[in-house]
């Protein structure tokens, strides 16, 4: 088993843990905060947008069955790249669209793919999303962890927000 992690913000992590957990070699997908300025944040502080965390998705998997590009090709499906400040009903900060890269090779093919992203002219507006470099991640309290799974009511409310159409509208 080849063993590695990404990790992805495109608004509220409830929303984003789905899409890449149901994936062939995906070992576990965990709701947390990055990329902020302050240790151990806690979901109510990363609200206050001051912390310059985002909420995002830690994905670990197994590259051997499923590669950094599939899970990059997945993102740009359920996260809008043409959108800064926010995602959906989501406004903020803290739910901007980041691809967080751990290494050299996360980060030439997020950029690749970023640009024939850019160039396929599936979006008529700019692509947006930042590819940054991986920062410690922070778990998310226990009560944001499978969200989905434990709330599907408000899981499906809160795709109704823009989400579900959007993914509907771009899954390949």
């Amino acid at each position: 088993m080849k063993k590695e992690t990404a990790i992805f913000a495109g608004g509220c992590f409830w929303c984003m843990v789905k899409p890449f957990d149901s994936q062939p070699g995906i070992i576990s997908v965990i709701s947390g905060y990055t990329g902020g300025h302050v240790a151990n944040p806690t979901y109510e502080q990363v609200c206050t947008g001051t912390t310059g965390h985002t909420e995002a998705v830690k994905i670990t998997y197994d590259a051997d069955i499923f590669s950094y590009k599939q899970l990059v090709e997945i993102y740009w499906q359920v996260a809008d790249p043409t959108d800064a400040t926010g995602q959906f009903q989501d406004r903020g900060d803290s739910y901007r669209p980041v691809i967080y890269y751990a290494n050299e090779d996360q980060k030439q093919i997020a950029e690749l793919e970023k640009k024939a992203l850019a160039e396929s002219g599936q979006f008529d507006e700019p692509i947006v999303t930042q590819i940054l470099p991986a920062k410690e991640f922070y778990v998310a309290e226990d009560y944001h962890q499978d969200f989905y799974k434990k709330n599907p009511e408000r899981f499906e409310m809160e795709e109704k927000g823009g989400r579900g159409s959007f993914i509907e509208k771009h899954v390949k």
